[in-house]
């Protein structure tokens, strides 16, 4: 059974933004959806507050990766405040819908990204 997906998640799947690792990240976090066995992990750079550099690796579907690219777009440069705000209800809509069926994976990134900043935030 296929999925109707349109430009913009096609467009983040074929051509992620941010992928990759960051060798002296200040916080990692891998999160895993047991509902369809995606796998996301999390790297992220801060300086002052703010968002220096995001990057991810996804193991799932098109979705999953299509969301998981567009939010760190959504949060680089942007402050852990603001950042935490980009939830996944707001992924979905920027990138102009999901399947009902893909809509969970929207809540990698989102997660990932708010346990790692409560990891970080207690090691301070």
């Amino acid at each position: 059974m296929g999925f109707e997906f349109n430009e913009n998640v096609i467009e983040h799947f074929e051509n992620p933004r941010n992928v990759g690792e960051i060798p002296d990240a200040d916080v990692i976090e891998t999160v895993g959806s047991p509902v369809c066995g995606d796998m996301l992990t999390l790297y992220i750079k801060l300086k002052d507050d703010k968002i220096e550099d995001i990057k991810f690796k996804t193991y799932g579907c098109g979705a999953a990766i299509a969301t998981s690219s567009l939010f760190t777009e959504l949060v680089k440069g942007k402050t852990v405040e603001e950042a935490l705000k980009v939830t996944s209800d707001v992924v979905v809509e920027a990138i102009g819908g999901l399947p009902e069926k893909k809509v969970h994976c929207s809540l990698l990134a989102p997660d990932a990204f708010k346990q790692a900043i409560e990891k970080y935030r207690a090691k301070q």
